[in-house]
């Protein structure tokens, strides 16, 4: 498995041992991880610290985006796609997509590669996650 998405895998991991929900992001530019987070809004009471933006605040001022590619464990909502068309990154590495479309169409809209790695680990925790806390995935989602 691709190293980067591995360490997004251990992101996601750290927010569901922390009670929060499991899914991680890293940002990597030059084959150098440059940022990462995972999802903080239980922990933080925040509704916008979703792990992609989480981990491109943890990344800081870096100049331009347009050499990045930000790794997902699950597919990018439309509030993290936002931030990706924002800042320009040009491809996107997810987990998985099962558990949640999310705005792979958008991104690609804008003109970011999407890739799609569709693993096993990221559906099953996914998953089991959304079957013991519903109303927790059904907030962060939005519904």
């Amino acid at each position: 498995m691709d190293k980067f998405m591995q360490l997004a895998i251990e992101e996601a991991k750290k927010g569901l041992e922390e009670g929060g929900i499991p899914i991680g992001s890293v940002l990597v530019k030059n084959g150098e991880i440059v940022g990462r987070g995972h999802n903080m809004r239980v922990q933080e009471n925040d509704p916008l610290a979703h792990a992609e933006i989480v981990c491109i605040r943890n990344a800081g001022r870096i100049g331009r985006y347009n050499d990045t590619v930000l790794y997902s464990t699950l597919m990018p909502c439309y509030l993290c796609a936002g931030a990706a068309v924002q800042f320009g990154i040009k491809k996107v590495i997810v987990g998985e997509s099962e558990n949640f479309e999310g705005a792979s169409a958008f991104m690609r809209e804008h003109g970011i590669n999407v890739t799609d790695l569709d693993l096993e680990e990221c559906r099953e925790m996914m998953a089991e996650f959304i079957r013991e806390k519903p109303e927790i995935w059904n907030e962060d989602i939005g519904e």
